[in-house]
């Protein structure tokens, strides 16, 4: 199979490379990294939108593409959510951090799997996935941010946005499991 690199592959790509930027910025001393790290978080959330809808709109959708963008967001969140852990040792960050990580292990497991037997349909995207990947990319942001805006302590509002994406994220698992082995049963 030729891979074929096209604009929105592109940007996928550019998601990936934007990883190892985050690190090095998240360890720099420096005043102001969690502020960068937050706006190359950011960037990174906007070439996950940008991405998609680019793959769509201009009907160049790619089997590679499919493939490389759940990866990208996969490595950004897991890579963010454990330097965020480190940083912030605590469990009540250690918690939902591994919920999120743990469900997106078993959802990637599971749509291959689903793949293999003809059955990838099943396990799409869906508006719960969405709303989850939505709040745990605004949670990621501000606990990367950790100042007080305006008064607000956006970091505690982090840790609250987080809970809520570790609760969407097993409520999806679980439709994504019972969809499956309904699909399974009837096999």
């Amino acid at each position: 199979m030729k891979i074929e690199y096209n604009l929105p592959t592109n940007l996928t790509l550019l998601r990936i490379a934007l990883i190892p930027l985050l690190m090095v910025v998240f360890y720099v001393p420096w005043q102001s990294s969690n502020v960068a790290c937050m706006l190359i978080f950011l960037a990174a959330g906007i070439t996950d939108w940008l991405d998609g809808y680019l793959a769509r709109k201009m009907q160049m959708e790619t089997p590679f593409g499919a493939f490389l963008d759940p990866v990208a967001d996969k490595l950004m969140v897991a890579i963010v959510l454990v330097l965020l852990v480190q940083q912030q040792a605590s469990a009540y960050l250690a918690i939902p951090a591994a919920v999120i990580i743990g469900r997106e292990i078993t959802i990637a497991s599971l749509r291959e799997w689903m793949a293999e037997i003809g059955e990838q349909a099943t396990v799409k995207v869906s508006q719960l996935g969405k709303w989850k990947t939505t709040t745990q990319m605004l949670a990621i942001g501000m606990l990367l941010f950790r100042e007080d805006l305006f008064g607000i302590p956006i970091n505690y509002c982090g840790y609250a946005l987080l809970y809520i994406a570790a609760i969407l994220t097993l409520w999806s698992m679980i439709n994504y499991l019972r969809s499956a082995f309904s699909v399974i049963a009837q096999k």
